[in-house]
C-alpha cells in the first residue's frame, strides 16, 4: 500500500516545478526596454534645444516726422484764440424780434445783425417828435412877438422925439422889447430840450437794433427769436449776449511755457505750429510776445504766437502745440520724412538695417531685415532717407512695426513674440 502512495507523490512534486526555459526569451527583452526609453527621451530633448525659439522683442513704429524738428528747442501747447472777440449785446431791454445772422456767418462793421422789440420806443419817438414841433411853433410865436416889440419901441421912440408921447411910454416899449426877447430865449430852450428828448428816443431805438462792432464771422449764436434779452440782470428765461463774434484776421495762439523753461522763449523766436485737428499741417509763425507775468497755480507764462499766414481751415479754440526753434525753417524743411527710433537701427553684414515684423502663412511673427539708409536726428528719432511718405513702391511705410531695439542674435526671418510691455 506504501508504493503507490510514493509514486503519487513523486508524480506531483515534478508537477511543480518550474520550467526556467520558457521565461528565459521574456527576460532577455525587458533588458532593451530601457535603452529604448532613454534614446526615445535624448532625441526629443536634442529635438527641442536644437530648434529654433521665438525672441521675445519689443516694437515700434515707423513714423513721420519734420527735418525742422532738429531745431527745436521747446515745445508747449495751448490754443488758438482771437484777439478780438466780443460777446455782442444790446443796452436795451426787450423781445428779440429778428435775428439776421447764423453760425458762420461774415459781417461787416455796422450791419444790423438782430433786432428788439421796439413798439414803445416807436411811441416815445412820436412823442419827441411831437414836442418838438410844439416847441418850434412856440419860438415863432415868440419870435414874432419880439419883431411886433421891436417896431412898437421904434415908433414909440420916434413920437417921443417929437414929443407926442411921454417917456413913460417909451419905457413900456423897451420894457415890452425886453420881455419879447426872453421870451424867444424860453421858446428856444424849450425847442432844444425837445430835440434832445427827441435824441434820446432815437438812441434807444439805436439800442434796439444790435450791430456788428467789427468785421468778423459769428462764432455762437447765445439767442433766437422770442427771447427776451436782458444784459445787466440774471432773470430766469432771460437772455443777455445775443451772439459771440471774433475778428478771425486776429487769430493767434497763446501757449503755456513752464518758468524752468522761460529762457528758451524769447520775443520774435521762430516757431513751427501743430494743430491737432490739422495734424498733417505744420505752420510757421514767431513769439509777439510774453505775458509779464506768471501763473501762480500752474507755474507757467503765457507766450502769444502769430502765425506767419492765417489760413481759413484755422479756426477758434483749436488745440495746438507749438516748436520753438533755434532758426527760421523753410518749406522743405517742413515736408515730411520717414522716422524711426535710432535704437530701432542694426548693423547686420556691414549694412543698416531695421527689423520690420510681419505675419507669415502661419500667423506667426516673423523679424524681417529691410536695408536703410539712416539720415538726420529729428529730435528723438532718426530719419530714412531715401524713404518718402505716401510711396507706394516704398520699402518702409509710415506705420509699420518694427523691433525697437534688435537683440544680437535676432536674424532676418526669424520668428518673435512680440512684448506686452
Amino acid at each position: 500500500m506504501s508504493e503507490p502512495i510514493a509514486s503519487t507523490t513523486a508524480s506531483g512534486l515534478s508537477q511543480l516545478k518550474i520550467d526556467r526555459g520558457g521565461l528565459a526569451p521574456a527576460r532577455r527583452r525587458r533588458r532593451w526596454l530601457p535603452w529604448v526609453l532613454g534614446t526615445v527621451v535624448a532625441v526629443g530633448a536634442a529635438g527641442f534645444f536644437l530648434a529654433p525659439h521665438a525672441l521675445e522683442v519689443k516694437t515700434a513704429s515707423v513714423v513721420q516726422s519734420a527735418p525742422s524738428q532738429q531745431y527745436v528747442q521747446l515745445t508747449a501747447s495751448g490754443y488758438v484764440v482771437a484777439q478780438r472777440r466780443a460777446a455782442v449785446a444790446s443796452k436795451a431791454t426787450g423781445r428779440l424780434v429778428q435775428l439776421n445772422v447764423r453760425e458762420g456767418s461774415v459781417v461787416k462793421q455796422g450791419d444790423v445783425l438782430a433786432r428788439l422789440d421796439s413798439s414803445d420806443v416807436q411811441a416815445a419817438i412820436l412823442a419827441a417828435q411831437a414836442g418838438v414841433l410844439q416847441a418850434r411853433a412856440q419860438v415863432r410865436q415868440a419870435e414874432v412877438e419880439l419883431a411886433n416889440a421891436q417896431a412898437e419901441l421904434t415908433r414909440t421912440e420916434g413920437l417921443q422925439a417929437q414929443n407926442f408921447v411921454s417917456p413913460q411910454a417909451v419905457d413900456t416899449a423897451k420894457t415890452r422889447a425886453s420881455a419879447a426877447r426872453a421870451g424867444v430865449a424860453a421858446a428856444q430852450a424849450t425847442l432844444a430840450q425837445a430835440q434832445a428828448n427827441l435824441k434820446v428816443q432815437q438812441v434807444n431805438q439805436d439800442y434796439t437794433e444790435i450791430r456788428a462792432p467789427f468785421d468778423g464771422v459769428v462764432l455762437v449764436k447765445n439767442a433766437n427769436v422770442g427771447d427776451i434779452i436782458t444784459p445787466f440782470s440774471n432773470a430766469a428765461g432771460s437772455q443777455g449776449a445775443v451772439l459771440t463774434m471774433a475778428d478771425m484776421g486776429t487769430l493767434e495762439v497763446e501757449a503755456d511755457v513752464s518758468e524752468g523753461n522761460l529762457s528758451k522763449a524769447r520775443t520774435g523766436q521762430p516757431v513751427e505750429i501743430t494743430l491737432d485737428a490739422l495734424p498733417e499741417r505744420r505752420f510757421r509763425g514767431k513769439v509777439i510776445g510774453l505775458v509779464p507775468t506768471v501763473d501762480r497755480a500752474k507755474a507757467t507764462v503765457m507766450t502769444k504766437i502769430q502765425f506767419e499766414r492765417l489760413e481759413p481751415s484755422i479756426l477758434p479754440e483749436m488745440s495746438a502745440k507749438v516748436a520753438f526753434l533755434s532758426q527760421a525753417v523753410t518749406d522743405a524743411e517742413q515736408q515730411p520724412v520717414l522716422a524711426v527710433a535710432p535704437q530701432a537701427i542694426a548693423r547686420r553684414e556691414g549694412r543698416d538695417v531695421v527689423f520690420r515684423v510681419r505675419k507669415d502663412d502661419k500667423g506667426r511673427d516673423i523679424a524681417e531685415a529691410v536695408p536703410v539708409q539712416p539720415g538726420r536726428t529729428l529730435g528723438e528719432l532718426r530719419e530714412l532717407s531715401g524713404l518718402r511718405p505716401g510711396d507706394a513702391n516704398a520699402a518702409l511705410k509710415s506705420g509699420d512695426k518694427v523691433v525697437a531695439d534688435p537683440p544680437a542674435k535676432l536674424k532676418s526671418g526669424g520668428t518673435v513674440t512680440l512684448s506686452a510691455s
